[in-house]
């Protein structure tokens, strides 16, 4: 089997590499004929995905055939492992890892050229350039990180295990969602470089790459999301981001991909920004492969990263190439990006775009900055300088904050100018609620719980998280007010209620309204974030029969028990949850010893209602007494985090919808609701 993978792969190699080299000599060389050599290296590039499939699905029979003789299996499998998560051996590893990106790759590839024919030269370019970045992660399996290497294992005997971090349901799905959203910015950085190679009039490759970043980036925002919540709960420690490199490396490209997503309206709606949003896309590119050169290289130490290897360089050299030819196009054919108009003011729709841009990449500065400092810094000076949570945290938040606020002000603002009545018209009531949120959580005693009896002068923690309650209320409010206003006008002209008319003004618009529900969970988030500076916890050495107070719930430990299984033990605590006196629930948080990778894991135990999680930890025995250590956190509004992302996938998903034509007689209605609405949101709005 082990042959034959490899096989597969120098054959998927070298179909690649024909599709790219065969495009490009076919689209330099316009002439009559070389339409025929494009369409061969297309048909090509569809049967590099099924050597690499046909490469990926070996890998996958070998783990659950517990093929011992493949060096990967060996490092990443035991016959004990459950079934499910042998599906994630494909992805635990270096080798199987940079194997499943090369198979999502080729399948984007796959849909793009069966989708679009050779008579559009820009897709024959799109294809190209795919191809490009196939034959690099192809050269990498095939001659630095190879899969189906052998190893002397003796029959009968057993693998070393999935790390235990990874066997968690979640972890099926994570990483295929993440990888989803870095190998998709491929497919629009492609069109952008083949459309400014060809000098492509016009601006049908923005609208082709809209879509793209769109379903890529939602993507990447569920990765991320399934991200934290995995180290929510499997860590053990009670959070679910703490500003590790590797996350930062996810975080980075959805900066830049969510800023580009905002100003590629400008573009279309005006014509301006041409430069700025092909160096987004540009960067977007280049961010996806830095990171998974972070995850690889061993340059930064994390819990998400692979083991230290040499591919590293071999990432620094594609870097460099793709930046170099990113540069050379832009300084050949730059004079095809200028701007058809400029800004007219600063109260307007284009220049909420411009801020929200400008900070979007500010932040994405700061995040590069702090995760590198370590790097430089062991260069400069010869010793690492940690930069932690602080840091980020210092900078991040006050960052966080405008753009919530430029998402709340950046749908009342209209194209060109917008006037101050207009303005003070239609952000009355909005700012009166979030005012009114706001009077609420100072005035009320804290008695009532967190997130109330807040006091902003007592630390800057409650100050921001008052400002996030009030912004994300302020977001909410907005978003209402947008939808009842277009929903008033096409139910007066329709005849039909509020609720049914707001449905018909979504589905007339999707992508404007998608962008609004799109924002409406942004807030979300950021309100369930805002719980973060209220967090509680306690520790404590707990026999039989000992309690543990922590807010309004006092944890009184029944008993211990131990369980075995062919995977692993476990020794679980018994914790019965009282409030007010009265039994609640009853958790059973515990600490597990995998045999094969002969590695502990804490399974943290879960309370979990909209205002607060209760999340606690059996953290092993004291070596110096014997005594069981449970370990418990109160995580005020958490939930309200994964709730809010559910919402952003939501309006995604209405984002990406065809436009319902309106009937002829609803089409003066329509018209009514535009003339009295302001178009497009900040958001994946239109």
């Amino acid at each position: 089997m082990s042959s034959l993978g490899s096989f597969a792969l120098l054959l998927a190699l070298s179909l690649a590499a024909y599709c790219f080299l065969a495009g490009l000599w076919a689209l330099s060389r316009r002439e009559s004929g070389s339409e025929l050599l494009v369409e061969t290296a297309r048909r090509a590039g569809i049967a590099s995905f099924g050597m690499v499939a046909l490469a990926s699905a070996i890998l996958v029979v070998a783990a659950f055939r517990n093929d011992f003789s493949i060096a990967y299996i060996l490092h990443h499998s035991n016959r004990a492992l459950p079934l499910p998560y042998k599906f994630a051996v494909l992805w635990s590893g270096q080798e199987g890892s940079l194997l499943f990106w090369s198979l999502l790759l080729s399948a984007y590839g796959l849909v793009l050229r069966l989708r679009y024919r050779t008579d559009e030269r820009l897709f024959a370019y799109a294809s190209t350039v795919i191809a490009a970045v196939q034959s690099f992660f192809l050269l990498l399996l095939n001659f630095a990180a190879r899969p189906f290497a052998a190893t002397p294992g003796q029959p009968g005997s057993d693998g070393n295990g999935l790390n235990p971090l990874l066997q968690y349901p979640e972890m099926v799905i994570h990483p295929p969602m993440l990888y989803l959203g870095y190998i998709g910015f491929t497919v629009p950085f492609a069109f952008a470089l083949g459309a400014l190679a060809m000098r492509y009039p016009g601006e049908r490759w923005i609208h082709i790459t809209r879509r793209w970043t769109m379903v890529t980036w939602a993507f990447l925002t569920c990765g991320i999301f399934l991200g934290a919540h995995w180290a929510y709960y499997v860590l053990g420690w009670g959070g679910y981001w703490g500003w590790d490199p590797v996350e930062n490396a996810s975080l980075l490209p959805w900066l830049t991909g969510t800023a580009f997503l905002h100003s590629v309206m400008m573009q279309e709606k005006r014509g301006m920004l041409k430069t700025w949003n092909m160096w987004l896309i540009f960067s977007t590119f280049l961010l996806a492969i830095f990171g998974t050169f972070l995850t690889r290289s061993g340059v930064v130490n994390s819990v998400h990263a692979f083991a230290q290897s040499s591919i590293g360089d071999w990432f620094v050299a594609f870097l460099a190439v793709t930046l170099a030819a990113c540069i050379f196009f832009y300084a050949k054919n730059r004079a095809h990006l200028r701007s058809e108009h400029r800004l007219e003011s600063l109260v307007s729709r284009e220049s909420s775009f411009l801020f929200n841009n400008l900070v979007l990449l500010v932040a994405c500065f700061a995040v590069l900055w702090g995760t590198l400092f370590p790097v430089i810094s062991e260069w400069v000076e010869g010793h690492k300088v940690t930069v932690g949570p602080p840091f980020f945290n210092k900078v991040m938040v006050p960052i966080g904050l405008f753009l919530l606020f430029l998402t709340a002000v950046g749908p009342l603002l209209a194209w060109g100018k917008t006037s101050f009545s207009s303005l003070r018209q239609n952000f009355l009531w909005p700012a009166s609620g979030a005012m009114a949120i706001g009077v609420l959580l100072v005035a009320t005693p804290p008695a009532w719980g967190a997130p109330f009896g807040m006091r902003p002068w007592q630390h800057i923690s409650y100050f921001y998280s008052l400002m996030a309650a009030m912004l994300g209320t302020l977001v909410v409010l907005t978003v209402i007010s947008e939808f009842l206003r277009g929903g008033r006008v096409i139910a007066a002209k329709t005849a039909r209620g509020l609720p049914l008319s707001m449905v018909q003004l979504a589905r007339r618009n999707t992508r404007r309204y998608g962008g609004y529900i799109v924002h409406f969970g942004v807030a979300l988030v950021f309100i369930g974030i805002l719980g973060s500076a209220l967090n509680r916890d306690a520790e404590k050495e707990m026999s039989f029969g000992d309690s543990l107070a922590l807010g309004p719930y006092n944890l009184v430990c029944r008993s211990y028990t131990q369980e075995e299984t062919p995977n692993y033990s476990a020794n679980i605590a018994i914790m019965d949850v009282l409030r007010d006196g009265r039994q609640v629930d009853t958790l059973y948080p515990e600490s597990r010893f995998y045999a094969a990778t002969e590695q502990p894991q804490h399974v943290p135990a879960v309370r979990s209602t909209l205002r607060e999680d209760l999340y606690v930890v059996y953290e092993g025995q004291n070596p110096e007494t014997g005594r069981p250590i449970i370990k418990a956190h109160l995580n005020p509004l958490v939930s309200w985090i994964w709730i809010g992302i559910l919402v952003m996938a939501s309006g995604t998903i209405l984002a990406l919808v065809p436009n319902r034509v309106a009937a002829p007689a609803a089409l003066a209605a329509k018209q009514g609701a535009d003339a009295q609405m302001h178009p497009a949101p900040v958001g994946a709005g239109d």
